[in-house]
């Protein structure tokens, strides 16, 4: 999914500390903390964000927000309907770039046609994840079935470490066999939780569980003590550690410790549980980018808007030269595959997608002014934790 935000802001975010002033003071813009039977409880609000087009299907985003930006490496989640598709168009995310991540699709209801630059087709199902690790540099679209009447999921991104982000592009779809206790059902479709684990690949620790809970049902679930956890309200009551997540919030609890307690309220409840061992590293997002300098993501979309042909190419591109809206693809990409740009990026970054598929979207226009990150904002550039 795509950050359709028509004026993203460039994000600076880090790890925060789990203990000390800056995790129980100060926290805003839609963070509050509050105190659980162990251990403070963050609640993160939600913010509404249309998707585009004339009936601009909306998704609710509690990541990334000013006060907390990372549960452990997942730097995103968006969480969308139930939505009755005749009346919000469903969703309709034409091409559009990632680097530095991967996207990871978990449904509800409904599905999804995926297709990427690498040459991977799939439909995003319930039950089913489909993990996009983007590397270096890929584009992709995501629209609803024809089939599909309501709408509801959630898409996340986790931002990759250093020593992965040069990564071949490559599609991972696995559906994790349910887990059953007493009053409850778990789909662990990312890392180990519950006596199950995923097969599909991570560059780093991370958890993604879907929780189905009966009503008036305390679950307890044994957790690695170095990991970060937040837990996505879906449908239902549910608290986390005694503190009650509101409806559509997201639950968060840094390290320390070895067990998450839930609990159920007086009617049945959905819930996404994610997790990971704290990124550790600085990195800078804006818009469907994850880098670590502002001068990285200037190439990424210098690239990406020439590539695509929407902006005449610089002189570091092996397109240099090339009339502005000339399309990128047969003779004239097969001749420039395998070179690259002037700072070593292969060449074409961004891929190509078969014929007749739907325009991509242009990247918005960046930060006229560069503004260092301060305490308490607002700019464009944000420092985060």
């Amino acid at each position: 999914m795509s950050n359709t935000e028509t004026d993203p802001q460039e994000t600076v975010c880090r790890t925060a500390p789990a203990t000390g002033p800056r995790f129980t003071e100060g926290l805003s813009d839609g963070v509050g903390p509050h105190a659980g039977g162990t251990g403070t409880v963050e609640l993160l609000e939600p913010r509404a964000v249309p998707l585009g087009g004339p009936r601009a299907m909306t998704v609710k985003r509690t990541l990334p927000q000013r006060a907390r930006s990372l549960i452990g490496a997942w730097c995103f989640l968006d969480f969308y309907g139930p939505d009755d598709v005749s009346a919000t168009g469903g969703m309709a995310v034409p091409r559009h770039p990632h680097t530095g991540l991967a996207t990871v699709s978990w449904l509800f209801t409904g599905r999804v046609d995926h297709i990427d630059s690498a040459g991977n087709w799939a439909t995003v199902r319930p039950g089913e994840v489909n993990l996009m690790n983007a590397g270096s540099g890929i584009t992709h679209s995501e629209f609803s079935t024809a089939d599909t009447t309501v709408l509801h999921g959630a898409q996340l991104w986790y931002a990759f470490p250093e020593h992965a982000r040069a990564t071949a592009p490559s599609l991972e779809a696995h559906r994790p066999e349910p887990v059953t206790g007493p009053g409850y059902t778990a789909r662990v479709f990312l890392g180990s939780l519950l006596g199950s684990t995923s097969p599909v690949r991570t560059h780093l620790p991370l958890t993604g569980v879907e929780l189905r809970m009966d009503p008036g049902t305390t679950l307890e679930v044994d957790v690695p003590a170095d990991h970060e956890h937040g837990l996505l309200q879906v449908t239902g009551a549910l608290s986390l550690d005694g503190v009650e997540i509101p409806e559509d919030h997201l639950g968060f609890v840094g390290p320390g410790r070895t067990r998450l307690k839930i609990t159920s309220g007086p009617d049945p409840v959905t819930a996404l549980l994610i997790g990971g061992e704290p990124l550790g590293e600085q990195i800078i997002m804006w818009w469907n980018f994850v880098g670590r300098t502002h001068e990285e993501i200037v190439a990424w979309r210098a690239a990406y808007q020439a590539e695509m042909g929407f902006e005449a190419p610089r002189e570091d591109s092996p397109l240099d030269g090339v009339p502005l809206g000339a399309p990128v693809s047969g003779g004239l990409l097969e001749g420039m595959t395998g070179t690259s740009y002037r700072d070593g990026r292969q060449f074409p970054q961004f891929g190509d997608f078969p014929a007749g598929t739907p325009a991509p979207l242009p990247a918005p226009a960046l930060p006229t002014t560069r503004m260092r990150p301060r305490a308490n904002p607002p700019s464009r550039r944000q420092q985060c934790p």
